[in-house]
């Protein structure tokens, strides 16, 4: 990973307490980084971030500083933004159930919150912005997925229009394997229960990627992005029965439940749509779609289009690369969160 660009300059991770900002402060720590700012709402999660630190790496815990605060208040997120190089805006209601029971909560850190980040940022005069954005983004139906398009659609928006000496991208994958609120951890706390595993849908795709995985689209975007652009990852995917087989393979066979799908569940995930794959650049192990440029000329859109509006098909985890079960089996054991299961110390594990 070339780090050079970071040489004495300052990172900003938005809702830098979750999985994510954990696994950001792993991979930059030890760079030349000045100064990582994590600003989140959660002040007993600081507490236990600044002790990890503390305790692991004593000597780098001091370039790490914390800010109280909350996306949907634009002061608080102006007060720990000057002096900012870079941000990795990773602030979000991300459960699918708690979005659909509250989507108005939803609006105001997916939607609103990422308008205070970007302005806030385009003000300070911040040089660059990865936003993290969801496969559910892509064809929303539920509360969660149409926030995200929105936050989205606010990117695309403010890189378009002008947003100064700031390059604003954004990055979309799917379910981060092992993150918090994911399906993993949940069947091994079943499995060591000795309960049944609870299955929604053996017959859901889902893709398959690790945190470190997403730090480095992140990283790819940030060394790649052109103002407005959106990254994607390919990824492999498999059925939600095959990954709970893989789970029992690996930690001990249980019974497998089927429950049914959860509110504003989809059957499989939509990475990049068939309008977004027209236009989009295969650069190998990453897709990248440029922002639709056009501007708000209404003239053209009554005399000039375009003949093809959309590709063949979208880019989906029943299309994607499909592994079996024992190719999910390798990919669960390459996360760390499974490695410490294993050990018996998962509770080191930050989700």
């Amino acid at each position: 990973m070339d780090t050079s660009a970071f040489t004495d300059k300052t990172l900003m991770i938005t809702g830098g307490t979750g999985s994510f900002g954990n696994t950001v402060l792993k991979h930059f720590v030890n760079t030349d980084l000045a100064e990582i700012r994590v600003l989140s709402r959660d002040e007993k999660k600081q507490d236990d971030m600044r002790h990890r630190l503390q305790e692991r790496m004593p000597e780098l815990a001091g370039k790490v500083r914390f800010f109280i605060g909350d996306v949907r208040d634009a002061q608080s997120v102006r007060d720990a933004m000057h002096g900012v190089d870079y941000i990795f805006h990773a602030a979000a209601l991300k459960q699918v159930p708690s979005c659909e029971f509250f989507p108005m909560e939803a609006v105001k850190t997916n939607v609103i919150g990422t308008d205070n980040v970007l302005h806030a940022a385009i003000a300070e005069g911040v040089e660059k912005v990865v936003c993290l954005s969801t496969d559910k983004a892509a064809y929303p139906i539920n509360a969660m997925g149409k926030s995200k398009a929105m936050m989205e659609s606010i990117i695309y928006a403010n890189a378009r229009n002008g947003a100064g000496r700031t390059t604003i991208c954004c990055t979309r994958y799917g379910n981060v394997m092992c993150s918090r609120g994911s399906v993993i951890p949940l069947f091994i706390n079943q499995i060591r229960s000795g309960e049944p595993i609870t299955v929604t849908d053996p017959n859901m795709t889902r893709f398959l990627m690790n945190l470190d995985e997403a730090v480095d689209l992140v990283q790819f975007a940030f060394e790649h992005a052109n103002p407005g652009d959106l990254f994607i990852q390919k990824a492999p995917a498999s059925t939600i029965g095959d990954l709970a087989e893989a789970v029992q393979q690996v930690f001990g066979r249980t019974e497998t439940r089927v429950i049914g799908t959860r509110h504003g569940e989809k059957l499989y995930e939509t990475l990049m749509t068939r309008e977004e794959r027209l236009r989009a650049e295969d650069m190998g192990e990453y897709f990248r779609v440029a922002c639709d440029s056009r501007d708000l000329n209404y003239d053209k859109f009554f005399v000039k289009g375009e003949v093809q509006t959309q590709a063949d098909e979208a880019y989906t985890s029943h299309n994607t690369q499909r592994l079996d079960v024992a190719g999910t089996v390798e990919k669960i054991k390459a996360a760390e969160y499974v490695q410490l299961a294993l050990e018996g110390r998962e509770q080191e594990a930050v989700q």
